[in-house]
């Protein structure tokens, strides 16, 4: 009772920080304007479904986890299309993607996990069934799952030994791991930790990203005017990049790029300020995705909206993901569905994929320019591609497959 009136408390603080930080960050204002009169919003979009219909609740911290369950919502309503899905986010840089989302009867944002926040949502959606992606573990809303009864599923999860559910203070956290029918991990010491813990309804089904991202590099959108831009040149991709990042490879750029190659910058921020800093960090002529078709000379185009980055990479030859200095490296999955050799930061070691991968020879991690100056100097020979992506080709071959396996556990309940 006192480690949940500590994190009904903290629960409660944390809501009130998020209202002061709002007053100074968007992303913090738009967490908060999203959840404004949840409950209303609720209740119009269920009573307009049909009521027959039974409906499925899945949960996503985020895009990235939101790309993680993607493939499996997607494989549900294939088999099952009787069932109804409702989404939630609990991040906006999640929500205001995917909110028009056509896979999902309604999107909306996770109400604060107070009780009675928890009891009224589950009250009002009414779920056959929840599905958490990965890393979400919300006390309240898993005790009023387990009080009506209604069978909740974690998929795609992954777990290391230096989380709180492992240490021996853990307990109360521990439980909520207990309320999952069953859990769905990525790997084999996700596995292991979990049934030393005494948590045995457990199951190895893989990483559902490879099968998403192999979807993608089977039949990537069209951008016709980046495929002028590119116009047979080879192209190394910036993907989400950061400012340490972009500090390393704009120097590159301007005292480097080997004559004939063009580039392709998708930062992580795409608001204008950082997109005016870029283009002056570049001495090159650069433009901006926007301002396509416009006919230029340049051979630096920048990409100033979100959401085509996945498909970008069928445009490159190397590609570099960004965040790996500083908490961690984002999607290296996706130019490697593509064949593309990936230069990444230091700060890797959580991606189980980025270490394979990187053991492989096909992800290549650095710690400063001279690291970056180097690797690429490798990359640009054509053979060393060559071979990069036979080992791809090889380590998806082996990979694929997380969704249906997922799919076939959770069958039994869906059937």
């Amino acid at each position: 009772m006192l480690m949940e009136s500590l994190y009904n408390i903290g629960i409660l603080f944390y809501g009130i920080a998020i209202r002061q930080y709002a007053r100074y960050n968007t992303k913090a204002a738009q967490w908060i304007d999203g959840r404004k009169d949840w409950e209303r919003k609720l209740k119009i979009a269920i009573h307009q479904l049909p009521q027959e219909q039974p409906r499925i609740w899945v949960h996503v911290a985020s895009l990235g986890e939101f790309e993680q369950g993607r493939p499996i919502i997607e494989a549900i309503r294939q088999k099952h299309p009787d069932y109804l899905i409702i989404l939630s986010f609990f991040s906006p840089s999640g929500y205001e993607i995917r909110k028009n989302y056509k896979e999902t009867a309604y999107v909306c944002y996770l109400p604060l996990d107070t009780h009675e926040n928890a009891f009224r949502f589950l009250h009002i959606l009414n779920p056959a069934a929840a599905i958490f992606v990965k890393y979400e573990f919300w006390h309240n809303y898993l005790t009023g799952l387990e009080h009506w009864g209604i069978p909740v599923f974690l998929v795609a999860a992954k777990f290391r030994q230096n989380q709180i559910f492992f240490k021996p203070w853990g307990r109360f956290f521990r439980n909520m791991l207990h309320v999952f029918e069953h859990i769905m991990v990525q790997d084999n010491s996700s596995a292991n930790l979990l049934r030393k813990a005494g948590i045995n309804r457990v199951t190895i089904t893989g990483d559902s990203r490879v099968d998403r991202v192999m979807e993608i590099a089977s039949s990537p959108d069209s951008f016709p005017e980046v495929e002028k831009f590119k116009n047979g040149a080879p192209v190394i991709v910036f993907g989400s990049s950061w400012a340490a990042d972009e500090e390393v490879f704009c120097k590159w750029i301007n005292e480097k790029l080997t004559p004939g190659w063009k580039v392709i910058l998708a930062p992580h921020e795409v608001k204008g300020d950082n997109i005016n800093k870029l283009q002056k960090a570049i001495d090159l002529p650069s433009i901006r995705y926007s301002q396509l078709p416009t006919k230029t000379s340049s051979n630096v185009l920048i990409i100033d909206n979100v959401g085509m980055l996945a498909h970008l990479y069928q445009f490159g030859d190397i590609a570099y993901v960004g965040g790996g200095f500083g908490k961690s490296i984002h999607n290296i999955l996706e130019p490697a569905a593509f064949g593309l050799p990936t230069i990444i930061g230091p700060n890797y070691q959580k991606f189980e994929e980025a270490i394979i991968l990187k053991e492989k020879g096909a992800v290549f991690p650095i710690r400063n320019y001279p690291d970056f100056c180097r690797i690429m100097e490798t990359l640009t020979e054509l053979p060393i591609r060559k071979e990069i992506r036979h080992i791809l080709a090889d380590f998806f071959s082996a990979q694929r497959g997380a969704t249906q396996k997922t799919l076939h556990l959770l069958g039994s309940y869906l059937d």
